[in-house]
Protein backbone atom coordinates (compact mmCIF):
# COMPACT_ATOMS: atom_id res chain seq x y z
CA UNK A 1 0.00 0.00 0.00
CA UNK A 2 1.13 3.56 -1.06
CA UNK A 3 0.17 6.03 1.34
CA UNK A 4 0.75 10.04 0.40
CA UNK A 5 0.07 12.68 1.97
CA UNK A 6 2.11 16.09 2.75
CA UNK A 7 1.69 15.91 6.48
CA UNK A 8 3.86 13.29 7.20
CA UNK A 9 2.85 12.82 10.80
CA UNK A 10 -1.06 11.45 9.49
CA UNK A 11 1.07 9.74 6.77
CA UNK A 12 3.14 7.73 9.20
CA UNK A 13 0.30 7.16 11.58
CA UNK A 14 -1.86 6.00 8.83
CA UNK A 15 0.52 3.45 7.87
CA UNK A 16 1.06 1.91 11.43
CA UNK A 17 -2.63 1.19 11.44
CA UNK A 18 -2.75 -0.02 7.89
CA UNK A 19 0.57 -2.33 8.96
CA UNK A 20 -1.47 -3.31 12.04
CA UNK A 21 -3.98 -4.99 9.47
CA UNK A 22 -1.25 -7.10 7.92
CA UNK A 23 -0.72 -4.53 5.09
CA UNK A 24 2.55 -3.47 3.80
CA UNK A 25 2.51 0.04 3.70
CA UNK A 26 5.15 2.88 2.06
CA UNK A 27 4.48 6.56 2.91
CA UNK A 28 5.47 9.79 0.77
CA UNK A 29 4.91 13.01 1.33
CA UNK A 30 4.27 14.49 -2.17
CA UNK A 31 3.67 13.32 -6.11
CA UNK A 32 7.19 12.85 -7.19
CA UNK A 33 8.16 10.48 -4.50
CA UNK A 34 5.36 8.79 -4.33
CA UNK A 35 5.97 8.09 -8.28
CA UNK A 36 9.34 6.75 -7.37
CA UNK A 37 7.93 5.11 -4.49
CA UNK A 38 5.69 3.78 -6.77
CA UNK A 39 8.51 2.34 -9.03
CA UNK A 40 10.28 0.48 -7.00
CA UNK A 41 7.11 -1.54 -5.87
CA UNK A 42 3.94 -1.96 -7.39
CA UNK A 43 0.97 -1.43 -4.91
CA UNK A 44 -1.96 -2.78 -4.82
CA UNK A 45 -3.72 0.61 -3.06
CA UNK A 46 -2.95 3.89 -3.04
CA UNK A 47 -3.89 6.46 -0.36
CA UNK A 48 -3.64 10.01 -1.69
CA UNK A 49 -4.08 13.04 -0.17
CA UNK A 50 -5.42 15.85 -2.90
CA UNK A 51 -4.23 18.96 -1.25
CA UNK A 52 -0.55 18.80 -1.86
CA UNK A 53 1.31 21.48 -2.98
CA UNK A 54 3.98 21.13 -6.44
CA UNK A 55 1.63 17.80 -7.63
CA UNK A 56 -1.71 17.24 -5.99
CA UNK A 57 -3.15 14.38 -5.70
CA UNK A 58 -5.09 14.66 -8.93
CA UNK A 59 -2.18 14.94 -11.06
CA UNK A 60 -0.86 12.33 -9.51
CA UNK A 61 -3.85 9.93 -9.99
CA UNK A 62 -3.56 11.03 -13.91
CA UNK A 63 -0.01 9.95 -13.83
CA UNK A 64 -1.41 6.06 -12.49
CA UNK A 65 -4.07 5.69 -14.45
CA UNK A 66 -1.60 6.99 -17.49
CA UNK A 67 0.80 4.28 -17.27
CA UNK A 68 -0.15 0.59 -18.26
CA UNK A 69 1.42 -0.70 -15.52
CA UNK A 70 -0.45 1.20 -12.46
CA UNK A 71 -3.78 -0.20 -14.34
CA UNK A 72 -4.84 -2.70 -11.29
CA UNK A 73 -4.01 0.58 -8.80
CA UNK A 74 -6.86 1.04 -6.36
CA UNK A 75 -6.57 5.02 -5.67
CA UNK A 76 -8.09 6.28 -2.75
CA UNK A 77 -8.50 9.65 -2.38
CA UNK A 78 -8.61 10.44 1.50
CA UNK A 79 -8.83 14.42 1.66
CA UNK A 80 -10.31 17.50 3.11
CA UNK A 81 -12.17 18.37 -0.27
CA UNK A 82 -15.51 17.10 0.57
CA UNK A 83 -18.05 19.03 -1.68
CA UNK A 84 -20.02 17.15 -4.48
CA UNK A 85 -17.64 19.01 -6.89
CA UNK A 86 -14.26 17.43 -5.53
CA UNK A 87 -15.89 13.91 -5.07
CA UNK A 88 -16.52 14.32 -8.85
CA UNK A 89 -13.04 15.72 -10.02
CA UNK A 90 -11.60 12.90 -8.17
CA UNK A 91 -13.57 10.55 -10.00
CA UNK A 92 -12.77 12.18 -12.80
CA UNK A 93 -9.25 12.28 -12.13
CA UNK A 94 -9.10 8.51 -11.78
CA UNK A 95 -9.63 8.10 -8.42
CA UNK A 96 -11.88 5.22 -7.56
CA UNK A 97 -12.78 6.02 -3.87
CA UNK A 98 -13.08 9.52 -2.63
CA UNK A 99 -12.92 9.56 1.14
CA UNK A 100 -13.17 13.10 2.80
CA UNK A 101 -11.49 13.39 6.21
CA UNK A 102 -11.45 12.66 8.87
CA UNK A 103 -11.65 9.17 8.15
CA UNK A 104 -13.17 6.19 10.63
CA UNK A 105 -11.48 3.87 11.28
CA UNK A 106 -14.19 1.46 11.15
CA UNK A 107 -14.31 3.09 7.70
CA UNK A 108 -10.91 2.44 6.38
CA UNK A 109 -11.05 -1.01 7.94
CA UNK A 110 -13.48 -1.86 6.10
CA UNK A 111 -12.39 -0.50 2.97
CA UNK A 112 -9.27 -2.19 2.90
CA UNK A 113 -9.29 -5.51 5.67
CA UNK A 114 -12.71 -6.44 3.90
CA UNK A 115 -11.91 -6.12 -0.04
CA UNK A 116 -14.21 -3.61 -0.30
CA UNK A 117 -11.93 -1.53 -3.10
CA UNK A 118 -13.24 -1.21 -5.79
CA UNK A 119 -13.72 1.23 -9.26
CA UNK A 120 -16.38 3.45 -8.67
CA UNK A 121 -19.09 3.48 -11.61
CA UNK A 122 -18.99 6.66 -13.92
CA UNK A 123 -21.60 8.32 -12.89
Amino acid sequence: MLIVDDNEDAAQSLALLVRSWGHEAVVATDGPSAISVAEKFTPQTALLDIGMPGMNGYQLARHFRAAPRYADLHLVAMTGFGREEDRKAALAAGFDIHLVKPVGIEQLEALLVNGSVTRAPDS
